[in-house]
């Protein structure tokens, strides 16, 4: 079954491609996901548990990154297996180009486009390509859905402000002022004691 569809996202090109590529936002845009590991640079585990019709199972398997072009494309693929359910495998395409922001955001926006694939066997199987194909598509949709809301949500760092030097003591505006000023501060030290402190004065000296 092929799957088709886009996204745009009001958040930088390059926030979008980190968040591709970051194992957290992974799992939490992964419906039913509870393990997603990542085991190298391209690859994860996962774990998902999903519920097919009457079918539920636990899907145990890995995640692997191709036809990787830093910051624009990749390749995603997965396959995992359920047990006496089955196995499920499936992967998506995802392109990445800058566009226009949607109206009521401002800033850069990124248009997501994918191409997605699944395929089941097993006891999944046999419950038809109806019930198949409409859980496949409700599960791409989910994820590209969280996926935006996401990736958009994300605070934008916000620089701090540099800090506030202190105000310099203003500076005497000539030369001549400067020397005026040292020289009333000198009057004043060398100024002898006022008429009215010196009675006391000799008082204190010769009694």
């Amino acid at each position: 079954m092929q799957m088709t569809g886009e996204r745009i996202i009001p958040a930088p090109r390059e926030a979008v491609w980190a968040a591709l590529n970051d194992a957290e936002v992974l799992k939490d845009c992964i419906a039913g996901c509870t393990e997603f590991e990542k085991t190298a640079d391209d690859a994860f585990a996962a774990t998902v548990k999903q519920k097919v019709g009457p079918v539920s199972a636990t899907f145990k398997g890995a995640v692997t990154l191709s036809d990787i072009v830093e910051g624009e494309r990749y390749t995603i693929s997965g396959e995992g297996k359920g047990g006496a359910a089955g196995f499920a495998k499936g992967g998506a395409t995802v392109v990445l180009i800058d566009t226009d922001a949607p109206e009521g955001h401002a800033g850069p926006a990124t248009k997501l486009t994918y191409d997605a694939e699944a395929k089941v066997g097993g006891k999944i199987a046999q419950l038809g390509s109806r019930l198949i194909d409409g859980f496949a598509k409700k599960m791409a949709d989910s994820f590209f859905d969280k996926f935006s809301e996401r990736v958009a949500a994300e605070p934008e760092a916000v620089p701090e402000a540099p800090p506030e030097a202190a105000p310099e003591a203003p500076a005497p505006e000539t030369a001549e002022a400067a020397s005026e000023v040292a020289t009333e501060a000198a009057e004043t030290a060398a100024e002898p004691a006022s008429e009215e402190k010196k009675p006391g004065l000799l008082k204190r000296l010769f009694g």
